[in-house]
């Protein structure tokens, strides 16, 4: 008997610590982060969803413009995309769009908030200097709140860091 619960014990420390030397997933610590401040993206994310045809806006455009790292530039790869909304919202003075500012989960919630506002505004900006009213556009921050990947991954964080165009 006693030895019975000897190789049960002796199995448990085994399972133990082998969980305890598996790789963790990501890079989600805060060394990781403050030592990548300043570094562009490892691999380009760039995932393009279309408007469905049922949905208000400008059909057959992408709706997502994203950020690299800790930046709230819109980058010339995403002119098309927010000319092509513009043209739409000046053609269409009643048509309203709210623009929503995401990031990833590194850094604080009052960082993310304001950082995510940024963005948001960064892409209002951009759509008011190619003629869009001003009273058509309403930037808002989500900062953390709803992520586009849970995953704790570099191509997960591009993911997160965004402004999704919503028209009402």
């Amino acid at each position: 008997m006693q030895n019975r619960s000897f190789i049960a014990a002796l199995a448990a420390a085994a399972t133990l610590l082998a969980g305890c030397s598996m790789p963790k997933a990501g890079s989600d610590n805060a060394t990781y982060y403050y030592s990548n401040k300043g570094a562009s993206a490892v691999a380009p994310v760039r995932p393009v969803p279309m408007a469905p045809a049922s949905q208000v806006g400008p059909q057959g455009v992408a709706r997502i413009v994203y950020f690299d790292f800790d930046h709230y530039v819109v980058k010339p790869e995403y002119r098309g995309v927010v000319e092509a909304h513009a043209n739409f919202l000046k053609a269409r003075r009643g048509a309203k769009v709210t623009l929503e500012g995401h990031t990833d989960e590194r850094g604080g919630r009052e960082y993310n908030l304001a950082l995510g506002q940024r963005r948001a505004e960064a892409v209002r900006n951009a759509l008011t200097v190619l003629g869009v009213s001003d009273s058509q556009i309403d930037p808002v921050s989500w900062g953390v709140e709803k992520p586009a990947s849970l995953d704790r991954t570099e191509q997960g964080y591009q993911l997160n860091r965004r402004v999704e165009f919503t028209y009402r």
